[in-house]
């Protein structure tokens, strides 16, 4: 690595092996990366399995959050979160000082300057909640025309390898209602772990597909390059931290 190379750290919400933290990173080809930069993909130790309930989303947010609070005292330049939940977003931003960007705040900001209604277009209704939580904290629902699934079950380590000749239809199919029955004029793809999906469906759509995981990416590197950092006063940092308290058991 250059001296040079600003590191960005890429959490994975969910704990998994090696082969697993590829498959994500995969989202991001060398060529994408613009030189000067390095993510580095790191998964949680523990937490949750798949992001299908309420159970989950609170492991996903603290899991996350003990992941991401060393960064900067680590050297790390920002912090990218690899699910479009946004898990530990903004307690991370409470925390540090470096960018902190999730792919859900990400995408659908970037839809909202595309078109004037997106859906989200996602593997399963099990994880309609995590966008349910994240949009009325943005306060973005007029701008959004539909939540759609296929109605199947994610794995989160696979990915859609395998599948695709199956999966992919469905995804065009749900996404083509979602443009002509709901009115949406952009697509945001509802996971990270869709990221195969996004240059089929983009070629097969007319109307713009975003791959959340690159999006977000893309808008940390710019906030670095720029030496832009979310608002302290927006985000405060706390009084009295606890980063002893809550890294116990993370190390052990």
């Amino acid at each position: 690595m250059a001296d040079k190379d600003r590191r960005i750290k890429v959490i994975v919400p969910i704990p998994m092996d090696a082969a697993g933290v590829a498959n994500r990173a995969e989202q991001l080809p060398d060529d994408f990366i613009r030189p000067g930069f390095k993510p580095e993909f790191e998964a949680v130790r523990w937490g949750a399995a798949l992001g299908d309930s309420y159970h989950d989303m609170l492991l996903m947010d603290w899991t996350v959050f003990q992941a991401g609070i060393t960064a900067e005292v680590e050297g790390y330049s920002g912090v990218l979160i690899d699910t479009v939940s946004d898990s530990g977003m903004r307690p991370l931003r409470s925390a540090l000082s470096i960018p902190v960007v999730g792919p859900g705040e990400a995408a659908f900001a970037m839809a909202m300057m595309l078109g004037k209604k997106f859906s989200v277009l996602t593997m399963w209704p099990e994880w309609f909640p995590l966008y349910q939580k994240t949009l009325t904290e943005y306060g973005w629902w007029d701008r959004v025309a539909s939540l759609r699934s296929i109605d199947t079950r994610p794995d989160v380590t696979e990915l859609l390898e395998g599948k695709e000749e199956v999966v992919f239809a469905k995804l065009k199919a749900e996404a083509t209602r979602a443009m002509e029955e709901d009115g949406a004029d952009v697509i945001v793809l509802g996971s990270t772990t869709m990221h195969q999906s996004a240059a089929y469906l983009d070629r097969e759509l007319p109307i713009p597909v975003l791959n959340p995981g690159q999006v977000a990416y893309k808008m940390l590197e710019t906030q670095i390059g720029l030496g832009l950092a979310h608002s302290k006063k927006a985000f405060p940092a706390p009084e009295v931290p606890n980063q002893a308290g809550i890294l116990k058991g993370w190390y052990s």
